[in-house]
């Protein structure tokens, strides 16, 4: 009685739900310990309990091909035949990874190939590590995305053999299943957006750098071109005005008469200076001629003053003379000297 089917249960693929699981297996099952003790009179709501407490997953192990407590829960779950929401609860089930590896290998056992992929599909984004028994009872490592993908595509797995399904393609082909799109794939495309957006934005800003630079020099050289024409034209410009007033000099150490059409008209400015140096040029000459006359008559004076002199001189000797004659005898008198 403990072993039988739940009465109300519908049959799966055809036969008894216990039937997917081998007979050689399932009276293994129903010889251990842990089945007779722990899964019997197990409800729906209190094998949640025993589910939670699971550690690892796997088959048989050892000499005798014990079967692991995992395998014992999912016979146990064909036996009762939950509802479906239960199992999907089971599926979506985050907190306890035991539980939700234990209500997916049972729907892939009695689910329709439709639900299979529509419920077991986002469990590939779930790379949580498990414990696995080994058929020698050792344990080894594996992942949750693993575990799927080997519910999915292969046909034997925890020592049962899984029904046959078709492929994801065939039922594409047909309506039944819309394209499947991994997350890892979105993850990559926006990845490579934003690769290619950065790239795009590197690029932006090395040009922006680069016509900002070029602008730079640019301006720079138009700068300098502006500073050096500005030199020229200035240097040109006082080479003219060198050349103008070198030009205006000799007309007027030549010929005063003779001057250029540009000294026609001549600045107004430069006529007062001109007329300024005239006429102090007029008043030196004045004043040196002034001197020349008062020198000249200074120089008359003295010659008249010298020449008075001389005769005062000249008649005192001669005078001195005259006295000096009388006195001595012999001499002739002075008007028989004069006749």
């Amino acid at each position: 009685m403990a072993n039988r089917t739940d009465p109300l249960a519908r049959s799966i693929h055809g036969t008894n739900p216990q039937n997917l699981v081998e007979k050689i297996l399932r009276m293994k099952i129903y010889s251990t310990t842990y089945w007779k003790e722990r899964c019997f009179g197990l409800t729906a709501e209190t094998l949640v309990d025993e589910a939670v407490n699971l550690k690892y997953v796997g088959g048989t192990y050892g000499g005798q091909n014990k079967p692991t407590e995992f395998i014992c829960l999912a016979l146990k779950l064909l036996q009762i035949q939950p509802d479906r929401e239960i199992i999907v609860e089971f599926i979506k089930n985050e907190d306890y990874k035991y539980v939700r590896v234990l209500g997916a290998f049972y729907l892939r056992l009695v689910g329709k190939p439709i639900d299979v992929y529509q419920y077991l599909e986002p469990l590939y984004n779930d790379y949580r590590k498990l414990r696995s028994r080994n058929s020698d009872g050792n344990f080894s490592l594996t992942h949750m995305d693993e575990v799927v993908e080997r519910l999915v595509k292969d046909d034997y797995l925890f020592d049962i053999a899984l029904p046959r399904i078709p492929i994801r393609m065939t039922l594409e082909t047909t309506g039944n299943l819309e394209p499947w799109v991994s997350a890892l794939d979105e993850q990559f495309d926006e990845q490579a957006i934003e690769a290619e957006a950065d790239h795009v934005a590197a690029q932006a800003a090395a040009l922006e750098a680069a016509m900002k630079q070029e602008a730079e020099a640019e301006a720079s050289k138009a700068r300098d071109q502006a500073l050096r024409d500005r030199e020229r034209d200035w240097e040109r410009d006082m080479d003219r005005d060198r050349d103008k007033h070198r030009d205006r000099g000799r007309d007027r150490d030549r010929s005063p008469d003779h001057r250029s059409s540009r000294e026609a008209v001549p600045d107004v400015r430069l006529r007062f200076k001109d007329a300024g140096k005239d006429k102090s040029r007029d008043k030196d000459r004045h004043r040196d001629r002034e001197k020349d006359r008062q020198g000249d008559r200074g120089r008359d004076r003295d010659l008249d003053r010298d020449r008075g002199r001389g005769r005062d001189r000249e008649a005192a000797l001669l005078g001195s003379l005259v006295i000096q004659h009388d006195l001595r005898p012999g001499l002739a008198q002075p008007e028989a000297f004069y006749g």
